[in-house]
């Protein structure tokens, strides 16, 4: 639980730093099944490109990757 909440500390630490992500949302499921859930928003799916090679991003996303045992994403446009 403790290394879940420093995850989602780092990760909502990126609104604001990486200007490619327009907002953010990051918290814990209420659900069994799932620790955490961000929805974010970009302007592009060129931006969430850059977002996820931004090393900023890549530090946090191999914190994600050290704890994790599942994963689920979905993109789409609206």
């Amino acid at each position: 639980d403790e290394n879940v909440n420093l995850f989602l500390t780092r990760l909502a630490a990126l609104q604001g730093v990486i200007p490619q992500l327009k907002n953010s949302t990051v918290a814990k499921n209420a659900a069994e099944g799932w620790d955490a859930v961000l929805i974010s928003e970009f302007e592009s799916f060129e931006d969430l490109d850059a977002y996820k090679k931004d090393p900023r991003h890549v530090e946090v996303s191999n914190l994600c990757k050290s704890i994790r045992t599942d994963r689920a994403s979905v993109d789409f446009e609206f």
